[in-house]
């Protein structure tokens, strides 16, 4: 019995997990963890490497001579170069365009033609004005005629009147035919001096169809061409021109800013100012102020100052964008010069110090300068700075000398 119960259980014994197979199991999980953290470590190094290899960008600018160095900016403005003369020249009655004789880029004269109009119509006026006229005169001598022939009449009546044969009523007659006769030819000569201004304004008609340069200068813009309808008038919508030509005179020319009204009591007339071109930004022009406009205007809060070039170059040319500074008076005998001017960012201080990082070769350096006086947007550099110096205007804080840099 005992034997057919051993028989009915099962063999346990086979379940038992083999030594080697659990030490081999054990082995492949080890080395999976230790990649795991190898793989880890090696990308961590890497990033710290990424990271401390990155080179901070920064801008740069480079340090510009600061001229004499006798005087300093007071503020700075920007504005327009624009002419005191200029004018769009139209022609001052309706009439179609025959002849152009100027174009863009030309130089004019003061009286010289600059187009022609159709004065077919004028002409004829001015000869129906001229016939009126003579036709006019020719009754006067009709009148003198007839005024001689009452002259002997009026004689005669007055010596039969004295020897008694011809009566008064007869002489008043005479006198009063005269008379007649020289009011008429009065009258008629007056009548001629009308037809002289009616032909006078026939002829004005025709040399208005002759449109002159009102002054000297150079033609800017050419606004008629030959065949169009030309009227002091915007009439006939937009196929009727209003203008032939506009002139400027360049001996003229001059900067007209827009200067902050809460600053206007900085400039006054006569002061020196310094202007640079957009179109040529390392061209200092010296100029002085011509005129504060006395007005100001309250939507803008500006004050409009007009200053003017002291020699004047052909490469100024209306409408250019120019930017302005407002110079102090001349420094005193002996006080010491900038030698550069740099943006006032690429101040940093110190330790108490004003210093500035200079690039070179992808690398920057710490110096320390020297200021003077604020120039507008820029300061003075009293020493530490040369001229075309490569400075640090904006960039990471915590920049130190000697660091690697690349610039953007």
């Amino acid at each position: 019995m005992s034997s057919n119960q051993g028989a009915g259980r099962p063999d346990l014994s086979a379940l038992r997990i083999d030594e080697g197979a659990r030490n081999q199991g054990g082995g492949r999980k080890f080395w999976r963890i230790f990649a795991v953290a190898v793989g880890g470590v090696v990308i961590l190094v890497g990033a710290v490497f990424l990271v401390i290899g990155r080179k901070p960008v920064v801008e740069v600018a480079s340090a510009r001579s600061s001229g004499e160095g006798t005087s300093a900016a007071l503020l700075n403005a920007s504005g327009y170069v624009t002419p005191r003369r200029r004018a769009t020249v139209a022609a001052k009655i309706t009439a179609r365009v025959v002849e152009v004789l100027i174009d863009e880029g030309v130089n004019v004269t003061e009286g010289q033609v600059l187009a022609r109009l159709d004065d077919s119509d004028a002409q004829r006026r001015l000869i129906a004005a001229r016939t009126s006229r003579d036709a006019t005169a020719a009754v006067i001598a009709n009148l003198e005629v007839n005024l001689a022939n009452a002259d002997r009449e009026l004689k005669r009546q007055q010596d039969l009147e004295k020897e008694g044969v011809a009566s008064v009523q007869a002489l008043d007659l005479a006198r009063t035919a005269a008379e007649s006769l020289r009011a008429q030819i009065a009258a008629t000569r007056e009548q001629v001096r009308a037809a002289d201004a009616q032909i006078s304004v026939a002829q004005q008609d025709v040399d208005n169809c002759t449109v002159r340069a009102p002054f000297g200068g150079v033609v800017v813009s050419k606004d008629a061409q030959v065949g169009e309808m030309v009227s002091p008038l915007s009439a006939g919508g937009g196929f009727t021109r209003t203008g032939i030509a506009t002139i400027v005179d360049m001996a003229s020319i001059e900067t007209e800013v827009d200067v902050n009204e809460s600053y206007i009591a900085r400039v006054v007339p006569g002061q020196r100012v310094e202007a640079v071109l957009d179109a040529y930004p390392d061209w200092r022009i010296p100029s002085k102020v011509r005129t504060v406009i006395p007005t100001a205007d309250r939507q803008k809060a500006t004050v409009k100052v007009r200053i003017s070039f002291d020699a004047l170059d052909p490469r100024i040319l209306p409408d250019m964008g120019v930017k302005v500074s407002f110079l102090a008076d001349e420094k005193p005998a002996g006080q010491v010069a900038p030698r550069a001017l740099i943006p006032a960012a690429a101040l940093r201080h110190s330790d108490g110090k004003q210093v500035v990082f200079l690039f070179r070769d992808g690398t920057v350096e710490r110096r320390a300068v020297s200021i003077g006086v604020t120039r507008g947007s820029d300061v003075e550099v009293l020493g530490g700075l040369s001229a075309g110096d490569r400075v640090v205007v904006a960039g990471p804080e915590d920049l130190h000398d000697g660091q690697k840099v690349k610039v953007k």
